[in-house]
């Protein structure tokens, strides 16, 4: 009287109301995308800081504004960003998904957008925008910040913000 139990096969995944995930993968795989501390912003802010350069780290530049920068020097006003070559829409390294490609066109082409935008934004608040691809050598990205930073200084652009954090 062996009975063996039933297989049952397991239902089909079906994707939450209103999720862009193709997949139970591709959703895993994309909640663990993180949007700070990746690799290459470590590099990055590990040399810069071996520079004696000192910063903030996922901050608002602005007070009203609803982005972070991921190195921000506010009394220098330099905001940099490493933006990830899917995300942004690195024109050497992009690659459109074969998946859902209509939905994945539209949200890189918002991030872009936004990118502009926060962009004009900062540089019309008197800021200097640094944008670097996360395939970028970490010590190429790191001089180019620390020059900014310090010819800024050097030029007299350092300004108290009247802005105060957590106010």
């Amino acid at each position: 009287m062996n009975e063996q139990p039933s297989q049952s096969s397991p239902a089909p995944w079906t994707p939450p109301e209103g999720s862009w995930a193709s997949s139970a993968a591709n959703r895993r795989s994309m909640l663990g995308n993180r949007n700070r501390d990746t690799s290459p912003e470590k590099a990055l802010r590990s040399l810069v800081h071996a520079a004696g350069l000192r910063y903030r780290v996922a901050a608002k530049p602005l007070p009203d504004m609803r982005r972070t920068a991921d190195l921000v020097f506010r009394p220098t006003r330099v905001a940099v960003f490493i933006d990830g070559c899917f995300w942004h829409g690195c024109p050497d390294h992009f690659v459109p998904p074969k998946t859902n490609p209509d939905y994945w066109r539209e949200k890189i082409g918002r991030n872009m957008q936004r990118d502009k935008d926060t962009d004009a934004r900062l540089a019309e608040a008197g800021w200097l925008v640094l944008r670097f691809w996360e395939h970028e050598a970490a010590e190429a990205c790191s001089r180019t910040v620390c020059e900014a930073v310090t010819a800024r200084r050097e030029a007299g652009t350092v300004r108290r913000s009247p802005w105060k954090p957590g106010t």
